[in-house]
């Protein structure tokens, strides 16, 4: 086999790349939300998030030829920024002003098993034994960390939020799905524009002050979470679908909580509760398990 060949037949580096980039990003993605918090209100912050992430996924769009979605499609992507943007993105930010950002990442990112059950409840597809036993596993690791939390002081009402946050930003991706096929820059460019006048309506009935953001520690959380968080992990992800299987991409959901862990231990001292760990670990194994089930891990396309 001449050195070519041998070169050609070895898996790129690229996709690991990717998919380690996609995971660091998507994982202090919780972090930076709550130092908005610190100094943002929480919907005021979302609000300003999605109208310069609309703004400038349009301009990619255009600048790219990518058509907006009509008719069916249109509908579609209308629910899915509603309850992606709106409901999802609102009770993760109101849940980090009372929670850590590391509890909250451990609790989203219960969304692969979330998924699957909402996927066979829509019957969308088949929940076998092995997944469904993953699934129970998962859901007692988070009753774990619930009743440790709770006893450690947290507010269970933010816990809850943060859950929910999962179970809506699922459904919406679930409502996309069942719509007509259409691009999914198209789809969240109008979920960011249908979401933002929602939001900012939230904002004006809950009494926030709305600053501009002018000084360093109001611009930076903003500008990342809108360029890397709202835009270049989102692109890096969809390059990262066209070389290896969906659900070995997938496994992100189980390294970001683990990142988020370790930046809200660094950067804001947060702990979470004493037996909330263990909890944490069952609901990230018992994930890994389910994603495994469909495919092993990672098997470039």
């Amino acid at each position: 086999m001449h050195a070519s060949e041998i070169k050609k037949s070895q898996p790129s580096a690229t996709p690991y790349l990717a998919f380690s980039t996609v995971c660091l990003i998507w994982g202090s993605t919780f972090l930076f939300i709550g130092l908005s918090n610190e100094v943002m209100p929480p919907m005021w912050a979302l609000c300003q998030r999605l109208l310069l992430a609309g703004f400038l996924l349009s301009g990619i769009m255009v600048v790219r030829k990518v058509p907006f979605p009509k008719g069916a499609a249109l509908k579609a992507a209308i629910s899915y920024g509603i309850f992606e943007f709106v409901f999802n993105l609102g009770l993760l930010y109101w849940g980090e002003t009372k929670i850590p950002s590391g509890l909250a990442a451990v609790l989203y990112g219960t969304s692969p098993i979330l998924s699957m059950l909402m996927e066979s409840a829509f019957g969308m597809e088949k929940l076998d034994p092995k997944r469904l036993a993953g699934a129970i596993v998962a859901l007692s690791g988070v009753g774990i960390i619930f009743w440790r939390e709770i006893a450690f002081g947290q507010s269970p009402l933010a816990i809850g939020a943060v859950l929910l946050a999962a179970i809506t930003g699922t459904l919406g991706v679930i409502l996309l799905k069942r719509g007509p096929a259409q691009s999914s820059m198209g789809a969240n460019a109008v979920g960011f524009f249908v979401a933002m006048p929602i939001v900012l309506a939230v904002s004006f009935l809950c009494h926030e002050a709305h600053p501009l953001p002018m000084a360093p520690n109001q611009l930076i959380p903003l500008l990342y979470l809108v360029i890397m968080g709202s835009l270049g992990a989102f692109v890096l992800f969809a390059w990262l679908l066209g070389r290896w299987k969906v659900s070995s991409a997938s496994f992100v959901a189980v390294v970001v909580p683990i990142i988020a862990v370790i930046l809200g231990v660094l950067v804001r001292h947060e702990t979470l509760a004493p037996g909330s760990l263990m909890g944490a670990i069952v609901v990230l194994i018992a994930t890994a398990f389910v994603l495994r089930a469909e495919s092993k891990f990672p098997h470039p396309m």
